[in-house]
C-alpha cells in the first residue's frame, strides 16, 4: 500500500500508511490457513520505528500513565522503546511458565488456539496508570487477557494501543467501552 487514502487508522493515514509499508505477509503461519502479519521489518527500520513510537507517545501522552506493559512478544519491544521515550518503567506480560515468582494468570482463544498470559502478582502498584501494547489486535482474546491481568495485579488501564488491527475479526468489540488506539486497520 503507497497512498495514503488507501489505510486507515486512529492517528491518521500518514502513520497507517507508514505502518503498512512495513508489513509483510507471511501465508500459512503459524498453521495453514493463517496470514501472519510479520512486523519486524518496521522494528529493523530505525527512522520508522522512532516516528511510531513518537507517535503512540503524543497520542497518550507522557502524562497520562506510569508504567507501559508489553503483550509478549512483539509487545515487548513496543512497550520497551515507549519506555524508554518517556522515562517509565515496563512490565512484561508472558506467556505460561516464564516469570519467576507468583502471578495472576488468564487462558483465553486465539484465531488459531488457545493460550494463557500472566503477570507477576506485584507487578504494578494499587491504582498505577498502566499503559497497555501490543503488536496486533485480530479476535481480542489476548487483549482482554492482557487488561485483565493488569487489573488483577492492581493497576488501572490508562490506554491500549497496538501497531496493528486486523478490523475483519471485531476484536476491538470485544474490547468495549474501553479506548483501543491502532496505528493501522487491516
Amino acid at each position: 500500500m503507497t497512498q495514503t487514502d488507501e489505510v486507515r487508522g486512529d492517528s491518521g493515514p500518514e502513520v497507517a500508511a507508514l505502518v503498512a509499508s512495513r508489513v509483510l505477509d507471511v501465508a500459512d503461519f503459524p498453521k495453514p490457513g493463517i496470514v501472519f502479519k510479520d512486523l519486524m521489518p518496521l522494528f529493523a527500520d530505525g527512522p520508522v520505528f522512532r516516528q511510531v513510537i513518537d507517535g503512540i507517545v503524543a497520542w497518550h501522552g507522557v502524562e497520562t500513565f506510569d508504567v507501559v506493559a508489553g503483550v509478549e512478544a512483539r509487545g515487548f519491544v513496543v512497550a520497551a522503546a515507549i519506555a524508554y521515550a518517556t522515562g517509565k518503567g515496563v512490565v512484561p506480560m508472558r506467556k505460561a511458565g516464564k516469570l519467576p515468582r507468583k502471578t495472576h494468570s488468564v487462558s483465553y482463544s486465539l484465531e488459531y488456539g488457545d493460550a494463557t498470559l500472566e503477570v507477576h502478582e506485584d507487578a504494578f502498584v494499587a491504582g498505577q496508570r498502566v499503559l497497555v501494547v501490543d503488536d496486533v489486535l485480530a479476535t481480542g482474546g489476548t487483549a482482554v487477557a492482557a487488561l485483565d491481568l493488569v487489573e488483577r495485579a492492581g493497576g488501572t488501564i490508562s490506554g491500549f494501543t497496538v501497531l496493528m488491527e486486523l478490523g475483519f475479526l471485531d476484536g476491538r468489540e470485544r474490547l468495549t467501552p474501553r479506548t483501543v488506539h491502532a496505528l493501522l486497520t487491516v
